[in-house]
């Protein structure tokens, strides 16, 4: 098996592809280390100590390093233990716990109150951002998470790769409000939440 490796827009951030399904569909994003234990293969990263964040994708791993770990050192010691999963294709998720169920938690959910007549509205800006923007932000190694509608400002969570990247306000200022702005006059703004 060989895992390919490509850089993201995000320096601290490296994608990782082993060539076969991670996330059979959604996405799952590891944030401390606490987050992880409902994955063997995203606590043995942490586990490292030298990882901050992982994010698993429909076929690719994000794996971010903390601020001054060198890639060099991090890069084949992930490489080993995404090959130890992979190869002996240990479950992704701890047997017994919802870790796999890509709901949202509570703190997590919609920012504003949406109201019922913009229902229209808010259908295509989802039809946008799964047709659109996610494919490209997975490019990226990321993900990307409605939010919220109201009164012409879209709320949206950048993920994986694209949470603290340096370029993720362009992203989303120059990129995602530029095209939500085109395609549905009613956005005025895009926020990150």
């Amino acid at each position: 098996m060989f895992i390919e490796t490509e850089t993201t827009p995000n320096p601290s951030s490296l994608k990782f592809l082993p060539g076969k399904p991670v996330m059979g569909s959604g996405t799952r994003e590891f944030a401390t280390p606490e987050a992880a234990e409902a994955s063997p293969l995203a606590q043995a990263l942490f586990d490292l100590g030298d990882v901050t964040n992982v994010f698993f994708g429909a076929d690719f791993v994000t794996v971010t390093a903390a601020p001054g770990v060198s890639w060099t050192d991090l890069k084949p010691q992930v490489v080993a233990i995404l090959l130890d999963h992979f190869v002996s294709e240990a479950p992704l998720f701890a047997a017994g716990t919802a870790g796999g169920i890509a709901v949202p938690p509570e703190d997590e959910a919609m920012l504003v109150e949406e109201r019922d007549e913009d229902a229209d509205i808010i259908a295509q800006i989802n039809e946008l951002l799964e047709t659109r923007v996610r494919p490209a932000v997975a490019g990226d190694g990321g993900d990307i998470q409605y939010r919220g509608y109201r009164d012409g400002v879209v709320h949206l969570q950048m993920q994986g790769a694209c949470s603290g990247c340096p370029s993720s306000t362009a992203t989303l200022k120059h990129g995602i409000e530029g095209l939500l702005k085109h395609y549905v006059p009613e956005v005025v703004e895009v926020r990150a939440a």
